[in-house]
Parts: C-alpha cells; sequence; structure tokens
C-alpha cells in the first residue's frame, strides 16, 4: 500500500483525519471520558481506572497530548493530565462543522 500524501489534501482534511485517528482508539476515549467524569487532573490512577498497563497507558496519553486534547503539568515525580479546554474547543468546532453536513433530498441510491 502507496504512503498518503498529505500535502495533497487541505488543512481541514488532514485536521479531521488527525482528530479521528486519535480518538478513534477505545482506551483514548476512556481515558477522555475519565477525565471529564473527574473534572480534575489526574496523577496517575489511570491504569486501576482504564486496566491497561502503564505503558500502554503513557503512550495513549502522549497521543492525547500531541493532539493537544490533553495538557500535562509535571507534580513531584509525576505528570498529571487535564483536558485542554481551550483545544477541546476547537476540536468540537472543527467536528461539529464536518459532521453537521448533510445531504438533503438526494437522488443517489
Amino acid at each position: 500500500m502507496g504512503l498518503i500524501k498529505t500535502e495533497k489534501f487541505s488543512k481541514e482534511q488532514n485536521e479531521i483525519a488527525l482528530i479521528a485517528k486519535v480518538i478513534g482508539h477505545p482506551a483514548r476515549v476512556a481515558i477522555l471520558q475519565h477525565l471529564f467524569k473527574i473534572n480534575a487532573c489526574v496523577c496517575g490512577d489511570l491504569v486501576d481506572e482504564i486496566g491497561l498497563a502503564q505503558s500502554t497507558i503513557s503512550q495513549h496519553l502522549k497521543e492525547l497530548k500531541h493532539m493537544g486534547l490533553i495538557k500535562g503539568n509535571v507534580e513531584g515525580t509525576s505528570v498529571c493530565y487535564c483536558i485542554d479546554t481551550e483545544n477541546w474547543s476547537k476540536m468540537k468546532q472543527i467536528m461539529s462543522q464536518f459532521l453537521d453536513q448533510d445531504v438533503s433530498n438526494s437522488t443517489c441510491c
């Protein structure tokens, strides 16, 4: 299979695809849901909450942080994570515009 040439697509199309990829894993969805549920920063109880190995959780946190959906602060020897509300709002706007496209009165199929 060939390489995807992202330069052939608009910035918006690439951004939507990246968002979909990042939130396309159930562990990441579970992490985000947990952070919203507790409405606070979490500093290490994600392993017990999500039920995956620490290294796996760390990898998922890295992806969510790289996308900007969460942010982390160093507190002592651990990193505490919470939702990046500004970037979350931007992501919601981008995805809402994409998902709100409706086909009305289509003559196809």
